[in-house]
């Protein structure tokens, strides 16, 4: 039975898998408290919930007696088109990302759940998953008690500013979606409700010593109750 004594930090609520995700963790019994890390004040009303204000996501004040988190989920991210160049893409979704955990990390998080990219890799052709490759790559270096990427391929769910590319993409998938087996089913459209769902099992996972170092888990391995974690 949970008690409410765990306290973690998220960064990136304002994303669709990040507001899918704080909304689970004030609703789960075992967080006490939760901080949110994001550039503008979000609409949520919660005693667990503290919110934490700033442009660039750093925390500049932190008092003594508050409650330290050891549980953290970073679910930053963009696109090129988004960003307007690869410069800025980087920018975000591997230096912020990584400035963000080592925020975490000071505050006395020790285990962190990131959200990467299906294929990412830190020597992929694709610039976007190079960002994503690097960025685990550069986490996995930081000694967390655990490091947790989860690879989701295609997101369904309404976003805020919606990305065409994003749409498009979920629709093919959804029409093949019959012939994807093995290895395609990675690629089959997740909602972000359970990619936020299976992030904050797998948290508690890493909290009760039950995962690797580090571990990855990727497109329909996302799907909460049917987690196959691979190990690196």
């Amino acid at each position: 039975m949970y008690q409410g004594t765990a306290n973690a930090i998220i960064a990136g609520a304002s994303g669709l898998v990040g507001d899918e995700l704080l909304h689970q963790l004030l609703a789960h019994p075992h967080f006490h408290t939760v901080y949110s890390l994001s550039r503008r004040e979000l609409p949520f009303h919660s005693k667990k919930l503290v919110q934490i204000v700033h442009p660039e996501l750093r925390v500049t004040t932190w008092g003594e007696t508050d409650p330290t988190p050891t549980i953290g989920f970073i679910c930053l991210g963009t696109t090129k088109k988004q960003a307007g160049s690869k410069q800025a893409l980087e920018a975000v979704d591997f230096q912020l990302v990584k400035d963000v955990a080592t925020t975490m990390q000071l505050l006395g998080v020790r285990h962190l759940v990131v959200i990467s990219s299906l294929m990412a890799h830190p020597w992929s052709p694709s610039h976007y998953l190079r960002c994503k490759g690097k960025m685990e790559q550069a986490i996995n270096k930081m000694g967390f008690s655990h490091s947790v990427f989860v690879r989701p391929g295609p997101l369904q769910g309404e976003r805020s500013v919606p990305r065409q590319d994003e749409q498009v993409v979920q629709g093919v998938f959804s029409a093949i979606k019959p012939l994807m087996l093995g290895p395609l089913g990675h690629l089959i459209p997740i909602p972000a409700e359970d990619v936020a769902r299976s992030m904050l099992e797998l948290s508690l996972l890493a909290e009760n010593e039950q995962l690797g170092a580090v571990s990855t888990v990727s497109g329909k391995q996302l799907i909460p109750d049917s987690h196959h974690v691979l190990q690196d």
